[in-house]
């Protein structure tokens, strides 16, 4: 079990495949790209594959969702997926992606195991969707979003960060959209993880100005906290149901003390939460030829450390030294 001083028990992995991405967002990383790991840096497919393995049969791991970066630039993906499949007890999977490749590989990682996909699409204009991310890829993150539902990686979830004078004036639309195409649609504030260190909470789009926005042509019902449990996303039913939209509101409305995650970079360290300033390392340990159980006291003693929240509300707050590309989201 992964529990820390305040009770919480991780039961939800998230792992870093890899750091690269080949979107250049400007919420996440300079038009130029980052300085990206080493190879020898990274950790192998069987050192993913164990790791996970010891999460999931000694440590009470659940749930496992594959990030980056972006995942799918990672070659052995679907033999990641596979192997984790066989695990007893068997975790959900799931895969946070930025759609493209998706068309191409969404029926192979069904096959494989993988249970369903989050998509990042912040937009539905494509001159919009260039200037957001560098590049001229809407059409394949749509098809991607296609592929994924054909195949049943379900429900498929569409992940939106509203930027000031980009889209922020997208939301109903893009929940229509979303409604149109039975995709579970959730915003998601921006977070201060930009490897540019730009982020200000002045002027950035709030949870209350998104909901604002979505009420002036939809009618929302909030879903409450017994249903929420520890999930990120607070949830309102549209125009009385079934469907869903939600928001994840990091900044301000934290959600820290039902948070139930561990995180797992692609070089092998152990990150207690997605702001924080300290990691553990594991890549050492298995490199040295250290047991299982060695690996699970190290990760245990990782999280018993963890802090009571991201410290986002503290004036004295400072962003992680990585950004999202190498710590996963």
């Amino acid at each position: 079990m992964l529990i820390d001083t305040y009770g919480r028990v991780a039961t939800d992995l998230r792992v870093s495949l890899t750091d690269r991405c080949n979107l250049r967002c400007t919420y996440c990383m300079p038009e130029e790209g980052l300085q990206w790991l080493a190879k020898p840096d990274l950790l192998t497919d069987d050192e993913i594959v164990r790791l996970i393995g010891i999460a999931v049969t000694d440590l009470g791991v659940t749930e496992v969702r594959f990030t980056g970066g972006e995942p799918l630039l990672r070659p052995g993906l679907v033999g990641i997926v596979e192997r984790c499949a066989a695990l007893t007890p068997r975790p959900q999977m799931s895969l946070t992606t930025n759609g493209i490749g998706l068309e191409r590989t969404a029926q192979a990682l069904r096959d494989a195991g993988l249970d369903r996909v989050n998509v990042s699409l912040d937009t539905l204009r494509p001159e919009v969707f260039q200037a957001l991310t560098r590049r001229k890829r809407h059409d394949d993150v749509l098809h991607g979003l296609d592929a994924a539902r054909t195949a049943g990686l379900t429900p498929v979830k569409v992940n939106t960060v509203l930027m000031p004078g980009l889209n922020d004036d997208e939301a109903p639309d893009l929940l229509a959209w979303a409604l149109e195409n039975d995709y579970e649609l959730r915003f998601i504030e921006q977070m201060p993880l930009d490897a540019q260190h730009g982020w200000k909470r002045d002027g950035m789009i709030t949870a209350g100005d998104i909901l604002t926005s979505l009420r002036t042509r939809f009618t929302l019902t909030a879903e409450g906290e017994d249903e929420r449990g520890s999930a990120p996303a607070e949830r309102w039913l549209v125009d009385g149901g079934p469907a869903r939209v939600g928001v994840i509101a990091s900044v301000t409305r934290p959600f820290c003390r039902a948070c139930d995650r561990t995180r797992l970079t692609a070089d092998g360290q152990v990150r207690t939460c997605l702001f924080a300033r300290e990691e553990s390392d594991l890549r050492g340990a298995l490199r040295s030829g250290a047991p299982d159980e060695e690996i699970a006291r190290l990760w245990r003693l990782a999280m018993w450390g963890k802090k009571a929240g991201s410290g986002l509300d503290d004036p004295s707050f400072l962003q992680p030294d990585r950004p999202m590309s190498a710590i996963g989201g």
